[in-house]
């Protein structure tokens, strides 16, 4: 076999492992085997944390967010570990890059769930965490702090997102190799552009803001 098709079919191989790892629906199992729901008929729908801890289960939400970011880090040691078994070894700064998009796209859009799941922000902080961590700390500091000062967290999650490949670019060297940072900026603009919906939000005012009382009709 040409040792260029060995290589594609080798980085399918993971493709596939992260995807379907990152596609497991952490939200959606923990709140049907607890609170016997269906989390995609609550809220916005999203598997994921914050619409999970909006849905009143706060242990439930906090154990989504860090299981979705467990397996974003599973997803990428996973990829780097199937890196090393082609022919030739895929390098390992790559096998990890190709993981972690594949992992977020499987949190995003899970083969389980009809391809409706979270938004990714979860596993991205996992991914982005087991790549560089440094820069993951830096961009969960950027979302804690917009988080603190402005209470919303889907401006705390898109500036958190956005932040990740600048500090990636300035605090380790390796990632200004093409497909590292590409997939970086991929990751990023994924997270950001699920966010959509409450960017609208946002610009016309009507976004939910974290903590605040609904008025009663």
């Amino acid at each position: 076999m040409p040792i260029a098709l060995t290589y594609w079919l080798h980085s399918l191989s993971i493709v596939v492992a992260a995807y379907l790892l990152g596609s497991v629906p952490t939200g959606y199992l923990l709140i049907r085997f607890v609170k016997k729901q269906d989390i995609r008929a609550i809220g916005s729908g999203s598997t994921g944390a914050t619409n999970v801890l909006r849905s009143g289960a706060k242990g439930l939400g906090a154990a989504t967010f860090a299981l979705d970011a467990l397996k974003g880090v599973a997803a990428v040691y996973l990829g780097m570990w199937l890196g090393h078994f082609g022919f030739p070894p895929i390098p390992p700064h790559n096998a990890q890059a190709l993981a972690a998009l594949c992992a977020v796209l499987g949190h995003i859009y899970p083969i389980w769930l009809d391809f409706k799941g979270g938004k990714g922000v979860a596993t991205g902080f996992g991914v982005f965490l087991a790549i560089v961590p440094l820069a993951a700390l830096a961009a969960i500091s950027v979302f804690i702090l917009v988080m603190a000062i402005f209470r919303y967290v889907s401006l705390a999650s898109i500036l958190g997102a956005a932040s990740f490949p600048v500090f990636a670019w300035f605090f380790v060297p390796w990632m200004h190799a093409w497909l590292p940072m590409t997939n970086a900026v991929l990751v990023a603009a994924i997270i950001i552009a699920k966010h959509h919906q409450n960017i609208g939000r946002l610009l016309a005012g009507t976004e939910y803001r974290f903590g605040k009382k609904k008025v009663a009709a």
